[in-house]
């Protein structure tokens, strides 16, 4: 029975760890990106990781995200403006829970130690979130700005892809 039990354990633990795949979020809270125009030439790009993602490869998608946009729009450079990092909220993903208990009745006693594995079935799509990066981007023709938030969109593409 304990081989079984941590077999299980072991399986849920292993389906709940995959890291997210690039691709667009299919609702507001999903694993994925998804990005909003604020103006002509400024966006809100988000990318929300899945319980085995990174910080460093929740922020990498997002900027990934940002150049993809910026070249799409034909504009060479983009601008962090501004940079928010959300903070997982570990949901969605399997618990764990122990519980000891004992009662007396008379002359006789007894006691127990139960194991719990929750997993949910339905309303998730399958994994928590560590947390997710939005950035406030302005997009830029020409040559870069001499500035630390500003970037180029080519580069940063090559960059991130070659560490996917």
């Amino acid at each position: 029975m304990r081989r079984i039990l941590l077999l299980a354990a072991a399986l849920t633990l292993a389906a709940c760890a995959t890291p997210s795949v690039y691709a667009p979020a299919t609702r507001p809270e999903g694993v994925g990106f998804s990005e909003m125009r604020i103006e002509q030439d400024r966006l809100r790009v988000t990318y929300r990781g899945s319980s085995a993602d990174t910080p460093a490869k929740v922020n990498d998608m997002a900027l990934l995200r940002a150049s993809e946009l910026t070249l799409q729009q034909g504009y060479d450079w983009f601008q962090v403006t501004n940079r928010f990092a959300e903070p997982g909220s570990g949901g969605g993903g399997p618990t764990f829970s122990v519980g000891v208990g004992g009662a007396s009745f008379g002359r006789r006693s007894s006691t127990g130690v139960g194991v719990g594995v929750t997993t949910p079935l339905g309303g998730s799509d399958g994994a928590g979130t560590i947390g997710a990066v939005t950035l406030e981007i302005r997009l830029g023709r020409g040559e870069k700005p001499a500035d630390p938030n500003a970037y180029d969109a080519r580069q940063v593409q090559s960059s991130v892809r070659a560490r996917m």
